[in-house]
């Protein structure tokens, strides 16, 4: 096996496909040896060859119903490698022997884990164990009251009739390693996985007397007594937090590699959102770090992400986890719009495309259903199709390199300290902006943590900083080191302008690149959050020069003369001066020799609509400054947040003007261009000898709206390749209609059409 730090590495330093391969004549060449692993090694661990796993969460009414031979023959109809298998936690499948761990109501004498541990073994099936252990029953809390978390006033936290377990207390410490011991003792599952495993959300407080004593030992302080984001000893207590759940990764896998062999992994569930992974102190970084195998807990989309947050998701996570190993995901058959109708199918349509994209992504599939037996059983009909192409393609989707020259930046300080309670407004919002903008430009791009600009930036030509307004002093040095070596950058709203703890710098730390200077020094974050959330102000930013004298239209003679000619980046607008924004804007000085390009127009009424006119046309507050690094990058300041109004209101004026930025900004140096009518979500891979990639049709009536029940087709859709020294690029194969497609080469470029793409299409060019 490749070492995975390596392999990590290996993977972003191949991505130069977007720099040095278009912007110079070095080509890129991908052998076997520099991909995560060789098919057919025999030292690949289970968790790195298990690509298809299934799920029955089941009720504690399945044991007198589940009818275990048509589910054996449902794995095999749906080419299922490896089930996940509810084992303890807050009720045992199990006849356990384990003080208070207490049995599914109707469990009766049956050992239903053991029955389907040992079914799925038979069958050459691996094995998760589902552990559910952060809850348990009121006869559990009498026994050990101190286990539990409590409030400011000693009363236990419940969710619905069940007490919350405290993080710090025995119950994570002891009881849960000796239920993990006796499962793995007993029935040798592959490993231990646990969708609830870090305890007692962010927005509670525990003050039990494990908390107080552990805060103390480590700071020296009191647990706080409320939530306040400017207290040192708050943000001791948050990272604090932390680290208790990293102790528990830790401790539960040396629990289970113990019990169960070194390759008995136990591997946690985490989000598919960071806000999700931040409220419940998941560190996903170090979670990365530490992961033989990321399972994903992220069942479905939500109307704002759409299907692409499935293949951003994809990226994200191996980004941290590197593409040497897999993250499945789990994904709903169930009916997963709330009020989340667990017992009824999804539609087929909307549960396949949450797949595509997914593997689109780098995800492997994961079906999951609730119940061993359905009235509605027309979820069962849905992950068959998809398992079955996953299977017959696997070599196309397994041991690749995706193909990118932009990475866009994230990390959970920004969540943390700078989003803190407003963290989908602050942070969500602005990330979404930039990434849908790139995916409806068809763009592509990686996310990129923030901590790993040095260690896997050196293939970007680009990166996007959306709204990154905490940064550590090493990642401002990291971005700084970036430009330094020729790379461009874009960043947005307050980008810099935090330190690690959310404490408000006296300027931008990278205004210098931005070729900006803050003037205000009052920290407004609160007061934008509060003004801003869900609404838009009527707000616009004037175009810069002013060209409505030479516009057809009626005109008053007082109209500006024409200073001269506009930059690329307001490319499209030329038939208008102003634009519409919806934020708001604060003054700032421009340094000499960087370009404003667009100021901003203070808001003004909107009703009634003889009061809607400007009340102040024009002013020097900039909208966006853009200048050329003597290193030879291109450096674009965005203070309007237009992400973060794209993001929210998906105006096409704001999608298309961060289009521009970006290709600007990227030299228009990029691996691929796709040309044809529709919404589509491409991804680009490299194999040895070959590219793969990507087209998911997110075209549809339901685009912004669950759930999704009619394929809309399109096409013709014109691809343009860069081809590495490696590919021929004479030979395009459509894997999903299953035909031959006709490529000619021209500049280095392989260009073919796809007649037409109903969900999605993957072409393998060689």
């Amino acid at each position: 096996m490749n070492n995975p730090e390596n392999s990590r590495r290996s993977f972003f330093k191949k991505t130069v496909i977007g720099t040095a391969v278009l912007a110079t004549s070095h080509p890129l060449s991908v052998s076997a040896k520099d991909l995560p692993f060789v098919e057919g090694d025999k030292d690949i661990p289970w968790y790195q060859r298990v690509t298809r796993w299934g799920q029955i969460n089941i009720t504690e009414k399945d044991p007198a119903q589940y009818d275990i031979p048509w589910w054996r023959s449902f794995w095999k109809q749906t080419h299922t490698e490896g089930i996940v298998v509810n084992a303890g936690g807050i009720v045992a499948y199990y006849p356990t022997k384990i003080p208070l761990h207490r049995k599914a109501e109707y469990l009766g004498g049956r050992d239903l884990f053991g029955e389907l541990c040992k079914a799925a073994h038979e069958d050459g099936l691996a094995v998760f164990a589902r552990m559910d252990s952060n809850r348990a029953h009121e006869e559990f809390y009498q026994a050990h009251p101190d286990w539990f978390a409590v409030d400011g006033t000693g009363k236990p936290y419940k969710a619905a009739d069940l007490y919350i377990a405290c993080i710090n207390s025995p119950y994570y410490q002891e009881h849960i390693p000796a239920v993990l011991t006796e499962i793995a003792q007993l029935y040798k599952p592959e490993g231990f996985t646990d969708n609830s495993w870090s305890g007692l959300g962010r927005d509670s407080i525990c003050y039990c007397e494990n908390c107080k004593r552990s805060f103390a030992a480590k700071t020296g302080q009191s647990i706080p007594t409320r939530k306040d984001w400017d207290s040192k000893v708050y943000k001791q207590w948050i990272r604090w937090n932390y680290d208790r759940r990293l102790e528990v990764w830790d401790l539960n896998n040396r629990t289970t590699k113990a019990a169960g062999g070194p390759d008995c992994v136990w591997s946690g569930m985490n989000s598919g959102s960071v806000t999700g992974q931040s409220k419940s102190f998941r560190d996903y970084r170090e979670i990365g770090k530490r992961a033989a195998i990321i399972m994903l807990d992220d069942q479905s989309r939500t109307d704002l992400g759409g299907f692409q947050h499935n293949g951003d998701i994809g990226k994200m996570v191996h980004g941290l986890l590197g593409w040497n190993k897999l993250c499945p995901e789990s994904m709903a058959m169930y009916d997963h719009v709330k009020p989340w109708f667990r017992l009824g199918s999804k539609p087929a349509p909307e549960a396949r495309m949450w797949m595509i994209n997914g593997m689109a992504g780098g995800i492997q599939p994961w079906w999951h259903m609730v119940a061993a037996y359905h009235e509605d059983r027309r979820m069962y009909h849905t992950p068959g199709p998809m398992m079955q192409w996953h299977k017959s393609n696997e070599q196309y989707l397994l041991n690749r390199i995706p193909v990118a020259n932009i990475g866009v930046l994230w990390s959970q300080v920004n969540t943390d300290f700078y989003g803190r309670d407003g963290a989908d407004e602050l942070v969500e919002l602005p990330y979404r902006g930039i990434t849908q903008a790139l995916v409806r430009a068809r763009i592509p791009f990686l996310p990129l943590h923030a901590d790993h600009i040095d260690r896997d930036g050196e293939g970007f030509s680009l990166l996007i900083l959306p709204n990154l307004g905490a940064m550590t002093d090493e990642q401002v040095a990291a971005v700084r080191r970036f430009v330094e070596r020729g790379g461009s950058l874009l960043a947005t709203g307050e980008s810099s302008l935090y330190d690690a703890l959310g404490d408000k710098r006296a300027d931008y730390a990278l205004a210098d690149l931005f070729g900006a200077h803050v003037v205000a020094s009052a920290d407004a974050r609160q007061e934008k959050m509060e003004k801003m959330a869900g609404e838009a102000y009527h707000t616009y930013v004037r175009l810069i020069p002013e060209l409505r004298s030479q516009m057809a239209g009626p005109h008053t003679g007082s109209e500006p003369a024409i200073t001269g000619t506009r930059h690329p980046v307001l490319k499209g607008f030329e038939e208008t001066d102003i634009l519409p924004y919806g934020g708001l804007l604060q003054p700032l000085r421009v340094d000499a020799g960087a370009e404003v390009l667009f100021t901003y127009i203070p808001q003004f009424p909107t009703y009634p609509p003889e009061k809607a006119y400007m009340r102040e046309p024009k002013t020097t507050i900039p909208g966006i400054i853009v200048r050329n690094h003597n290193k030879g990058g291109r450096i674009v300041f965005l203070p309007a947040d237009i992400d973060k109004q794209f993001g929210r209101f998906n105006h096409p004026d704001h999608g298309n003007l961060l289009a521009n930025i970006i290709r600007w900004t990227a030299k228009d140096a990029l691996p691929f261009s796709v040309e044809g009518a529709g919404l589509v979500d491409c991804h680009l891979y490299q194999q040895p000898g070959r590219l793969v990639m990507h087209i998911v049709n997110l075209t549809s009536a339901a685009t912004w709206r669950q759930p999704l029940d009619e394929f809309i087709s399109i096409g013709p859709l014109k691809v343009k390749l860069k081809l590495p020294a490696q590919v021929g690029g004479k030979t395009a194969k459509a894997l999903v209609s299953d035909q031959q497609i006709k490529a000619t080469i021209s500049n280095g470029f392989a260009e073919f059409k796809i007649p037409s793409v109903s969900d999605h299409e993957v072409v393998v060019v060689s």
